[in-house]
């Protein structure tokens, strides 16, 4: 069925329809256009919300990256940033695909629209015209037959008229002769006239029009079939993101997984920990008891069982308290005679060679040195602190990751230029072999420089191993502090005065041993533990090479040698040291990165 057959008499309707569907293809146009825009900004809010979330920092300067669950919120935030690329993706196949298409598919369509109404309006104009002539020659033909008939009466009357003449009958009877003529070529013309329309007619209902409709139907079918494949293009530009998209949303799923509470708290544990050991219990000072002491009696703070007190390195030096400003000793201080009392140890027995009263000297110390208790309002952050190239500003073992850190990358770019080096030499031999490839000469600077540079970065790599020898040291004191602290049962409180026959034993031995020094006091601490070791002797569990030559100049550790093979006693417990077996004898700690460790 046709519009040409069907629609034959329904111009009118057919035109309206017509307009109505290119009105339909504007709008679907104009919607696409403003969805486009809804697409666009969308993408442009999510953009602006992920730039809004993500750290100012880079993450290597960022320690919370460092965490399962900003890695995760930051692969969301990225995932949400593809996302927004997608959504800009439909926006713009939108655009080009449907806007710019179907607006000029839209454009020739009028103009189609328009030429073929054109021409049926003509048709009609010319069919109007022909049946305005048929309708004159009608009239005229009309006319003609009544004015020959009024005619042929007149004549008829004159020639029944016995007063009329015979010059008037005659004249009467011409006169009706020519009306009577009239009125045939009006018939005739009249005739021919309705056959011409009739033709006419013919052709432009039954062929001319119907052809006309069937261009608009085919046109509007056209428009039609063009506009549902505008509508699939809506979906198919979402079809082709929704792969992507979905790995969007899998990626964000994987990334809700990946946060581990565990590892998160492993990881704080690794960036904040300082090595500091546990601030010692606060002493107990009794002030109930009389304070005439003799000058001899120097066996304060000595238990009744004539054991010294190892109080003072472990539980009132400053060094060790985890959240003061430096990490430094205080200084000692001389008394008026020349005796020196650590400033370390307030609670430890005073010098056998100062003449004044023990108590009277204890008195001065308490009130130059206040226990500090462990309080979290005396932490400050890393905000506005000096920044030392050895990086002492830090915490022990803070210290020493840094410092580990820093020679890894000395050590990486070390090799960096003598590989540099090696490649400038063989080129360097190329270009004096075949001199047509280049000047040798051109190649000394560089060399110069790459020399220079190894040079310097030797000095720093000995520079950092120092400093992480230090650090170590230091790490490895406090921790065997803290094991002495836990080894060793806490002092009940002072109750009663000590007897005086254990503080005259007392103070004989400290007269002949003179003043403990901080390296003294730790002695016994390290000493309890070698006995330790001599009476369960442990199996070496492996066995290791050293790396780098280590001068053991602290408590507890061991010297070693480049390349000396060394037996593993025990493994890093985490604080950066381990203990070994030198085959000539004796075991200590030694830092585990100068180490190459092989376990049994």
């Amino acid at each position: 069925m046709d519009w040409g057959t069907e629609l034959w008499d329904q111009f009118e309707v057919l035109e309206r329809h017509t307009q109505w569907g290119l009105d339909l293809l504007d709008r679907y146009v104009k919607f696409v256009k403003e969805r486009t825009e809804v697409e666009q900004t969308y993408a442009k809010q999510l953009r602006s919300l992920v730039k809004k979330y993500l750290p100012k920092r880079p993450a290597k300067d960022d320690p919370e990256s460092k965490f399962s669950q900003q890695q995760s919120f930051l692969q969301i935030l990225q995932e949400v940033n593809d996302f927004a690329g997608q959504r800009e993706l439909v926006a713009e196949n939108l655009s080009v695909h449907v806007c710019l298409e179907l607006t000029k598919y839209s454009q020739e369509m009028k103009q189609e629209r328009k030429m073929h109404f054109q021409e049926g309006r003509r048709a009609q104009q010319q069919l109007e015209n022909g049946f305005k002539q048929l309708e004159n020659s009608k009239r005229k033909f009309e006319r003609d037959c009544r004015e020959a008939e009024k005619a042929a009466q007149t004549a008829e009357r004159l020639d029944q008229d016995i007063n009329a003449t015979k010059a008037d009958v005659e004249k009467a009877k011409q006169q009706a002769h020519l009306r009577s003529h009239m009125a045939e070529e009006s018939k005739n013309e009249y005739a021919a006239q309705l056959q011409r329309f009739n033709r006419d007619q013919a052709h432009f209902y039954f062929s001319q029009m119907p052809q006309i409709f069937d261009k608009l139907q085919d046109m509007d079918e056209r428009r039609t079939s063009r506009l549902g494949a505008g509508y699939g293009l809506l979906s198919e530009a979402e079809l082709q993101v929704v792969p992507i998209i979905a790995k969007c949303l899998e990626g964000m799923k994987v990334a809700s997984d990946a946060v581990d509470a565990k590892n998160d708290s492993q990881v704080l544990i690794e960036l904040h920990k300082s090595g500091f050991a546990r601030p010692g219990d606060v002493e107990f000072e009794d002030f109930s008891q009389p304070m005439n002491r003799v000058p001899s009696d120097s066996s304060l703070g000595t238990p009744s069982d004539g054991r010294p007190e190892l109080r003072g390195p472990g539980r009132s030096r400053a060094k060790r308290w985890p959240f003061g400003k430096k990490n430094k000793p205080r200084p000692l201080s001389f008394s008026p005679l020349g005796g020196s009392l650590p400033s370390t140890l307030p609670n430890g027995p005073p010098s056998p060679r100062s003449g004044r009263d023990p108590l009277a000297i204890l008195s001065e110390i308490s009130k130059s040195v206040k226990p500090r208790l462990a309080s979290f309002r005396s932490f400050r952050g890393s905000r506005g602190m000096v920044v030392n190239e050895d990086f002492s500003h830090l915490p022990p073992e803070q210290q020493r990751k840094r410092l580990q850190q820093q020679l890894e990358e000395r050590n990486r770019e070390l090799q960096k230029e003598v590989d540099q080096r090696e490649a400038l030499k063989k080129m360097k031999d190329v270009y004096e072999k075949t001199p047509q490839m280049g000047d040798p000469a051109s190649l000394e600077p560089r060399i110069t420089e790459t020399l220079s540079n190894i040079e310097r970065l030797k000095l720093e790599v000995q520079k950092y191993e120092g400093w992480l020898a230090e650090a170590e040291s230091r790490v490895l004191s406090n921790r065997g502090d803290s094991l002495s602290r836990h080894a060793q049962p806490p002092d009940p409180p002072v109750s009663a005065p000590p007897d005086d026959s254990n503080n005259s034993s007392q103070d004989n031995k400290e007269s002949s041993e003179g003043p403990p020094s901080e390296e003294g006091q730790d002695t016994p601490i390290y000493t309890e533990f070698d006995e330790d070791f001599e009476e369960e002797p442990v199996s070496p569990i492996g066995h290791c090479v050293a790396i780098y030559h280590f001068e053991g100049s602290s408590e507890g550790t061991i010297s070693m040698e480049e390349g000396e093979d060394l037996s593993l006693m025990e493994e890093d417990k985490g604080d950066g040291w381990t203990r070994v077996r030198r085959k000539q004898g004796g075991e200590g700690y030694v830092p585990t990165s100068y180490l190459r460790v092989t376990l049994n």
